[in-house]
């Protein structure tokens, strides 16, 4: 979501701040959650183990969101000295913000079918089916976008840190010597179209069948495919 596209649709930064402060608090809390319930008190100490969204959102990272289209949240500290089994649990900690993620778009996508199993779509004016249709797109993609962006292995994306531990410790080490340069990478990535279009692209081209996946599970629950485009369509 670029600016040329938030200053023709004004109406769409509402329903974007909104999912955004709902995917940004969700995903700060579990990381503090995780690492809380695993012993470390740094979180806690922190005032961070709460789904206050004033405690996690980053101004500038929130409007890089819609200028650039990506951003950030303040990033949990964590102790890992503090874990029972440091490097696993480090893991557990890093995967569980990611995790949140993918759990909004399960959720998002679940209260469509209960809306449409129960028939409560007929009853909704066309203005509050745009407005829940809107949210409910937004939610989707940007959860499904942020769920596969933090598990990229650049600092400090959760998958850089998740990569770390997972590594023996001199390549480690080595990996951590040059982590500055990293920065310049994801940079140049995320601005040289060519190639984005062969690093990122892909990655996030998973969007669809993980959403497809996710689409599969729900009508096999509920007997019935929901028609997401009836749903597009009204906006």
């Amino acid at each position: 979501m670029g600016i040329n596209n938030l200053l023709q649709h004004p109406e769409y930064i509402p329903f974007i701040f909104l999912v955004l402060m709902i995917a940004f608090t969700l995903h700060e809390f579990s990381h503090a959650f995780t690492a809380d319930r695993f012993g470390d008190i740094t979180p806690r100490a922190m005032g961070r183990v709460t789904l206050n969204p004033r405690v996690h959102l980053d101004v500038l990272g929130t409007i890089l969101i819609f200028l650039v289209g990506f951003g950030w949240a303040k990033p949990v500290l964590i102790n890992p000295s503090r874990f029972r089994k440091p490097r696993l649990m480090s893991i557990v900690v890093s995967l569980a913000g990611p995790l949140s993620n993918l759990l909004l778009v399960a959720l998002g996508m679940l209260s469509v079918y209960l809306l449409d199993a129960f028939g409560q779509f007929a009853h909704m004016s066309p203005g509050v089916i745009t407005a829940v249709a809107l949210f409910l797109k937004f939610h989707i993609q940007i959860n499904l976008m942020l769920f596969l962006f933090n598990l990229l292995p650049l600092p400090p994306l959760d998958g850089y840190r998740i990569l770390l531990d997972l590594l023996p410790l001199p390549a480690r080490l080595k990996l951590q010597q040059i982590s500055q340069w990293f920065v310049f990478i994801f940079m140049l990535i995320i601005f040289f179209e060519p190639l984005y279009n062969v690093t990122l692209g892909p990655i996030f081209s998973l969007t669809v069948p993980i959403f497809g996946g996710m689409d599969n599970a729900l009508a096999a629950t509920f007997g019935f495919y929901f028609d997401w485009g009836k749903l597009w369509l009204t906006l």
